[in-house]
């Protein structure tokens, strides 16, 4: 069912559909060199075929994952010996190593090959800044539902390439359930269909693929997901943002997509611990103690009783008021203490534990807090002299921050009058 021509490619509208750039030029037979990313079953190596066909060329594949140096020079000396264009397509391109990448730069530069590299991991971080230079980025996004229905249909319709000699039908619920499980995904969703062809009941009318069978040609429905690329990390950012946003909702729906991917939920209680300090903080104590039994319950209980505890967690994190002042804070305190150099520490606050230390003045000046009226030593200073009045902690006008921010204005406030600023 592979498209032969750019009238039966479905989907990729973007790229694909009418007055899209990269139509117009494989329509007029100009060619350069790209890289197709996006995920599974999308047409990126339909595409590159489609690429090498309208533009009268010879057509290679090498896999990333099986390929070597040794492989790109045979095809580089092919591409010299023999007339013509080559184009090159390269599966899971972001396998190959920096070497083997930097193999490609001089080849396509000079024109000895047109590479098509397809990938599903983001070529920002896995392909090599001077490659990517000289490639031209086009990327494909999971079939629509409504593609999805189109090659459902031409599969069935079509007795040549698909099922039209079988004369197959489903019914409205196989269809739908059929497209939820492809997922976007159009080779998925051929494999289903081929899995119904052969477990489908013959009659003499043609074939039926009943309800009852449908569950074994589904099979347990995966989600898109990968444990490290780009769409792992998209979800578990929508997950934060989610939270940060103080939306419980889309909490629970990114939570629910990434427990059912097949994420592991102690990745997922670090992040909500880590959400507990950062977006949270002070402004409610308790949610970073929660977090923390959440992660405890789910090591005592495993899946999937322990998931519900960090879903707990991750609601509560969701409705508390939020405060990344502590965040922020000790950003600033670091960025001071890197730039600042080694500051002494002031002697008042030095440590004395010997005669000698004592000698020297260490510790002496220095104002117990506890002898002082509200345990507070008014005026005194714990910053080294050169960052005396900096500020790093401001806490905001929630939750619990609001006492303490009101607490330190009191006592700064008090401070500076002794002190006669």
């Amino acid at each position: 069912m592979r498209p032969q021509s750019l009238e039966e490619f479905v989907g990729q509208s973007q790229l694909v559909g009418e007055g899209a750039a990269l139509r117009q030029a494989l329509l007029a037979g100009r060619i350069h060199s790209m890289v197709l990313w996006g995920p599974p079953g999308t047409g990126k190596t339909t595409l590159a075929r489609m690429v090498a066909q309208y533009c009268d060329a010879r057509f290679e594949v090498l896999s990333a994952v099986t390929a070597g140096i040794k492989d790109v020079r045979e095809v580089v000396a092919r591409a010299k010996a023999l007339p013509g264009k080559l184009v090159l397509f390269v599966d899971e391109v972001h396998r190959f190593n920096k070497a083997q990448q930097d193999g490609f730069l001089p080849h396509v530069e000079d024109g000895t090959l047109i590479l098509i590299g397809a990938t599903t991991e983001n070529p920002s971080f896995e392909l090599n800044n001077a490659l990517l230079s000289r490639l031209r980025v086009y990327v494909l996004k999971p079939l629509e539902r409504d593609d999805l229905a189109r090659l459902l249909d031409r599969a069935l319709e079509d007795a040549e390439r698909g099922l039209g000699s079988l004369q197959l039908s489903l019914s409205e619920t196989a269809r739908e359930q059929l497209m939820d499980a492809a997922d976007g995904d159009a080779r998925r969703l051929l494999n289903l269909m081929e899995i119904a062809a052969q477990l489908a009941k013959t009659t003499k009318d043609g074939c039926t693929l009943t309800d009852e069978v449908l569950p074994q040609v589904i099979g347990t429905p995966l989600r898109r997901f990968d444990k490290g690329g780009d769409l792992f990390y998209d979800q578990i950012s929508a997950l934060h943002k989610s939270m940060r946003g103080t939306d419980p909702d889309a909490v629970l729906y990114w939570f629910c997509r990434m427990i059912d991917g097949g994420c592991d939920p102690r990745y997922i209680a670090r992040r909500a611990i880590r959400m507990a300090s950062e977006d949270v903080g002070n402004a409610d104590p308790r949610a970073l103690t929660l977090a923390l039994d959440a992660a405890e319950s789910y090591e005592r209980m495993g899946s999937p009783e322990g998931e519900l505890a960090l879903a707990q967690a991750l609601v509560y994190l969701a409705c508390a008021p939020k405060s990344n002042a502590v965040y922020q804070g000790y950003n600033e305190a670091m960025k001071a203490a890197q730039e600042t150099g080694t500051q002494e520490v002031p002697m008042h606050l030095r440590n004395a534990p010997t005669r000698l230390a004592k000698e020297l003045g260490h510790g002496e000046g220095y104002r117990y807090a506890h002898n002082e009226p509200g345990a507070y030593a008014h005026g005194e200073t714990y910053l080294p002299e050169t960052l005396i009045g900096r500020q790093y902690y401001h806490p905001v006008d929630r939750g619990l921050e609001i006492k303490i921010r009101e607490k330190l204005e009191r006592l700064r406030k008090k401070s500076r009058s002794i002190d006669g600023n």
